[in-house]
């Protein structure tokens, strides 16, 4: 299977499981915020990616957030 269809079913599929259907939305803006997103224009369209200067940083957000879940 090709990376980027991977990348699109395992995204939809967590939409999925979070149940964000219709009026329910989820907002990046925390994420772009902490810096852990860059947004990019290209050809028209919006490329997002992890910022691989906050890679230490999104490890450790999402260890405290894993924690928090047990």
């Amino acid at each position: 299977m090709e990376l980027k269809e991977a990348i699109m079913k395992r995204f939809l599929r967590k939409l999925i499981n979070l149940n964000i259907w219709g009026g329910r939305h989820t907002e990046l803006k925390e994420l772009l915020n902490k810096g852990f997103l860059t947004i990019k224009m290209s050809t028209g369209e919006y490329h997002i990616s992890l910022n691989s200067h906050k890679q230490k940083e999104i490890y450790e957000f999402l260890e405290n957030f894993d924690e928090r879940i047990k």
